[in-house]
């Protein structure tokens, strides 16, 4: 079989959490199924890096896709020739976008659609193609694949799907992330919180993340009489003027720590120290931070809503996202009950085994074959 494969989000020091997803599946795929070939199409000069075997062929084609306007190029046009050209069997996309003009039987992934939901957080252009093409890259691809169940019904739902046409083939963590020792874990909060014990979140930093009514949950719990801090890992690129008016409001808004951008291990290192994760997000397809913190053995507080209670189980603290008492509640609760934060890191020890990229990469290969044969078996039978 020789599989086509999109491949254009592999950019150093750009990748982000659908593109590690790619990278993780890919290089265990190819490793796996080396009688196979598989062609992988990047829109810029590639790294060699991500050529992960012999059995890979990197094709570079043109132009760059940053924009709606060479999405639609690029996908129509470019791909569409090149998937001739190089004689593609099957073609494989992890990030939701096709081409909608090929005839090549195509395995695709949509990882969700937030942005139905919650349209205002993307600009208006990449918004209107968001919503005009997903449904049509949905409709058109003979497999559709997403990250969980609630994203799978999701899905079905607001485009009208069957329900049977959708796989679920879910995230894991990174082997980046492990518990520290208690020295460790000390050495950090010297070095981000002046040796206080903190709380931290991990992600972009937006509206969907309900940015707002967890500062505004810390702000209670400080009031409480707690000592802690809370720590932002992640980009500010989303920071609007209503969450700044919240931080000058706030009490307490001198223990809140900014980060920006880090890298994994300093990632690791703060996640494993601190007293719990706030992951109380208004939606989430799937919520990549609940396991890595499971697998640094940090207690978590996430949110009862879309997918977040699926992929923590019982190993979590659930709370809805506007219930800012509720939210405050349970950080005390964590921060107070060392009886409640060994049995979360115990359970959350536990659950993080259930996801695994070994796992999501075989699941991901028994669809592509399944596809593979199935359109042959198709082809067959018209002729």
């Amino acid at each position: 079989m020789r599989i086509g494969v999109n491949t254009r989000l592999f950019v150093k020091g750009k990748m982000d959490g659908i593109a590690w997803y790619a990278y993780e599946v890919l290089r265990r795929m190819v490793r796996s199924h080396p009688e196979h070939e598989f062609v992988f199409f990047f829109d810029r000069p590639y790294l060699e890096e991500f050529v992960f075997e012999k059995n890979v062929k990197p094709v570079v084609l043109h132009p760059q896709a940053r924009h709606p306007l060479l999405w639609r190029y690029f996908f129509e046009v470019s791909l569409k020739r090149a998937l001739v050209r190089e004689k593609v069997d099957l073609f494989f996309s992890p990030e939701g976008f096709v081409c909608l003009s090929s005839k090549v039987p195509t395995v695709n992934i949509i990882h969700d659609i937030n942005f139905e939901h919650f349209p205002e957080f993307l600009q208006k252009s990449h918004r209107r193609y968001y919503q005009k093409y997903f449904p049509l890259y949905a409709q058109r691809s003979d497999t559709l694949t997403t990250v969980s169940e609630f994203c799978k019904q999701d899905i079905a739902e607001t485009y009208q799907l069957p329900a049977d046409k959708i796989e679920v083939a879910g995230n894991a963590a990174a082997e980046d992330f492990f518990p520290l020792s208690e020295a460790e874990r000390q050495a950090v909060r010297n070095e981000w919180t002046e040796g206080k014990p903190f709380f931290v979140f991990v992600g972009t930093i937006n509206r969907r993340k309900n940015v707002i009514h967890q500062l505004m949950a810390y702000d209670d719990f400080r009031e409480a009489g707690h000592e802690a801090k809370f720590v932002f890992v992640g980009s500010k690129k989303h920071w609007n003027s209503e969450m700044g008016h919240c931080l000058q409001s706030m009490r307490h808004a001198s223990d809140v720590v900014f980060t920006n951008y880090i890298s994994t291990t300093d990632l690791n290192r703060i996640l494993a120290s601190a007293c719990a994760l706030m992951y109380v997000s208004s939606f989430e397809g799937f919520g990549v931070p609940i396991l890595e913190a499971f697998a640094a053995e940090t207690p978590v507080i996430t949110a009862s809503v879309t997918a977040m209670p699926e992929v923590a189980g019982d190993a979590a603290l659930l709370v809805h996202p506007d219930d800012v008492p509720g939210i405050s509640a349970a950080m005390q609760r964590v921060f107070t009950d060392m009886e409640l934060r060994g049995r979360l890191v115990e359970k959350g020890r536990l659950r993080q085994r259930s996801f695994s990229w070994d796992s999501t990469a075989d699941i991901l290969w028994r669809i592509i074959e399944k596809q593979y044969y199935s359109s042959n078996l198709n082809h067959d039978e018209k002729q």
